[in-house]
């Protein structure tokens, strides 16, 4: 059985923005609960921790000690949030695609908004390869009645494709930690699939790597320093520590609500595990017995 590690708050979104802006989000979405949902987040090089809130198209930062303050608030709804290798702090944005934000000016700028002249269903999680190489998933209202989600990777020269196209509502990603296959969180579907990449990039042999049960399903990925995956389990109040194998050895449970969105590593071994909870619109933190990947942020 998976040892369990216990959490505690370590931020949480103050007061005075604690409510929706945008409720055209909330009334769409499974769910329509009207309050912030916090996602994305991410660490930068200063050990700052940026995150979103999806319905309000506000981007936050919390202090090394848990202080919150806005760093940008536009028309969009940003999801998931990953640092280029260059420095550049890109958005996947479920409203109008891939964005880009200048954390010192909070300017939000658009990166990727059509692939081929054609919209995207709507944007959900992104990363990037060790070469800066783009991935990210387009997931929109896509699940089991309609398997259409997509995974695109873009290249450094600008070139777009489209990796699946028939994938149950595609959501958290991260490239695998040798390169050699990625893996997306098909939350619809209760698992994790892994995607063997060919040499010119193709993905082949697409398998269920990891198939969970119960809550909503996976939601955000992070890539362990040996390969294995944390999964954060959206409508379970919990995290998941996989080894290389998908193996579970580590439950790390929510100390408060039941939607753990999201999850990126800190601290000094990177084995402080920071999870967004979008109930209760707090960050919550524990300490897991294997580090996490340093490339997961910047």
């Amino acid at each position: 059985m998976p040892s369990v590690v216990e959490t505690h708050v370590f931020a949480e979104l103050p007061t005075e923005f604690q409510d929706v802006r945008d409720t055209e989000w909330c009334d769409g979405a499974p769910g329509g609960k009207r309050h912030p949902l916090l996602e994305g987040p991410v660490f930068d090089a200063g050990s700052n921790l940026y995150f979103t809130d999806i319905p309000s198209g506000r981007i936050f930062v919390a202090s090394p000690q848990g202080a919150v303050r806005l760093v940008a608030e536009y028309d969009g709804w940003p999801n998931g949030l990953k640092f280029h290798p260059d420095g550049r702090l890109f958005i996947a944005d479920y409203k109008n695609g891939v964005m880009i934000l200048d954390p010192v000016t909070g300017k939000v700028s658009p990166y990727l908004v059509r692939a081929n002249l054609e919209r995207f269903k709507a944007i959900n999680d992104l990363t990037f390869d060790e070469a800066g190489n783009l991935y990210f998933t387009d997931q929109g209202l896509t699940g089991l009645h309609d398997p259409t989600g997509r995974v695109f990777r873009v290249r450094t020269d600008g070139s777009v494709t489209c990796l699946i196209d028939n994938a149950p509502s595609p959501n958290g990603i991260v490239m695998g930690r040798d390169g050699e296959a990625l893996f997306v969180s098909m939350t619809r579907a209760n698992a994790v699939w892994r995607l063997p990449l060919l040499r010119n990039g193709d993905p082949a042999k697409v398998g269920n790597f990891i198939q969970l049960s119960g809550g909503g399903g996976p939601d955000g990925l992070a890539l362990m320093e040996d390969g294995g995956l944390a999964v954060a389990h959206i409508g379970l109040g919990v995290v998941w520590i996989f080894d290389p194998l998908g193996q579970p050895v580590e439950r790390v449970q929510s100390c408060r609500g039941l939607l753990t969105t999201n999850i990126a590593f800190g601290g000094n071994e990177m084995r402080s595990v920071y999870i967004t909870e979008a109930d209760s619109m707090t960050i919550l933190v524990g300490q897991v017995g294997r580090p996490g990947y340093r490339n997961n942020s910047t």
